[in-house]
């Protein structure tokens, strides 16, 4: 394996609204950059609720899993922001039905606000590729 990081974005993701790439990978160690529930292809967030913008992300980080071989099965850690905690019951509901049967370790983090207008939620995580 390579040890030099490769860094890009997929085409079938929200496009990064800064100077960054969603995925870095190096050694089989996989890390995808805080992610808004946004439609790819509108660029716009789903829906105005912390549901539908966990959901989003789960599947955009499912997405960017499957194009450097690994799967949401092979996430070590997610971190998730919430913009408020009286939203974390709503999320984790729509988190857990998002990601099944696996729990990877997990930090949820108040914020006060977060770089995508109207995102109640980002998430960020780091995955290993699959065997």
């Amino acid at each position: 394996m390579s040890s030099k990081v490769q860094t890009f974005t997929p085409p079938d993701v929200m496009a990064p609204i800064g100077p960054y790439s969603h995925i870095a990978k190096a050694k089989g160690f996989i890390a995808i950059s805080a992610t808004a529930g946004v439609d790819p292809a509108t660029q716009k967030l789903v829906g105005d609720d912390v549901a539908s913008q966990t959901t989003q992300i789960i599947k955009s980080f499912a997405s960017m899993l499957a194009s450097v071989n690994s799967d949401l099965a092979h996430v070590l850690h997610v971190n998730v922001f919430l913009t408020d905690m009286a939203n974390f019951k709503a999320m984790n509901t729509a988190y857990a039905a998002a990601m099944g049967e696996h729990h990877p370790a997990r930090t949820a983090i108040a914020v006060i606000a977060l770089p995508k207008p109207g995102a109640l939620v980002t998430m960020n995580l780091t995955a290993v590729e699959r065997d």
